[in-house]
């Protein structure tokens, strides 16, 4: 294949691995508000439209591996498709969490703890995918530590919501008229939402393993990566 053959289809894979990107954002931010307005319907397009997100992935996965077997690429384009191809994983867990976002809607019966910032926690790991993904688009190595600090604030405020949780509940007030029915309700949102501020956590983990490839891709460094 004649050079800029090689070179569009270098082209043609970062294209690919950015839209992938923005479906999957906004798949995580249909979950969120499906979650704040218990919008079932929306949940299950959500969790119905992940296998688009798979196929995409397996798409991208097999150009990946053709760049490689067929082009044999080296230095600064080994690293830039082989961070593509992790990054694409990256992508495709997030979009599993969102479809999480979708089941715990279906799941929750009733409102908890106001006092919990799901949405700007989520708001929050959003922008940071966003922010490495552009780091990826425009090769920028100081964006990746940037974001890598960010997410200490984040893991920092899912503490903080996990602990409002459970601290909430050792202080609810149950007596001889609560059913074995309320506990178990009442332990199930619990456990629901404390799986939701951990998702989220993990995404905020995945934007910064998109930031570690992407400084892996541009300056050959695996300083984030460990």
């Amino acid at each position: 294949m004649a050079r800029k053959g090689y070179q569009q289809q270098l082209n043609e894979l970062r294209e690919n691995v950015l839209y992938m990107s923005e479906i999957v954002l906004e798949r995580v931010r249909r979950g969120l508000r499906a979650l704040e307005t218990k919008d079932e319907s929306l949940a299950r397009e959500v969790i119905e439209g992940d296998h688009e997100i798979n196929e995409l992935y397996l798409e991208l996965e097999q150009s990946c591996i053709e760049l490689f077997a067929l082009q044999q690429p080296v230095a600064s384009d080994l690293r830039f498709i082989a961070a593509s191809f992790k990054i694409i994983t990256d992508l495709e867990r997030v979009a599993d969490l969102a479809t999480n976002l979708g089941d715990y809607t279906l799941q929750s019966s009733r409102d908890l703890y106001p006092d919990v910032d799901i949405q700007g926690i989520g708001d929050a790991v959003i922008e940071m995918v966003e922010d490495a993904m552009e780091a990826y688009a425009e090769e920028d190595s100081e964006a990746c530590f940037a974001i890598s600090d960010r997410d200490d604030e984040v893991d920092s405020r899912c503490e903080d919501a996990s602990n409002t949780v459970v601290r909430d509940l050792i202080e609810t007030e149950l007596d001889e008229t609560s059913s074995e029915g309320d506990i178990e309700s009442l332990l199930r949102e619990v456990s629901r939402l404390l799986l939701t501020i951990r998702d989220l956590e993990r995404i905020g983990d995945h934007a910064v393993n998109i930031a570690a490839r992407t400084l892996y891709m541009v300056e050959n460094s695996d300083e984030l990566i460990y």
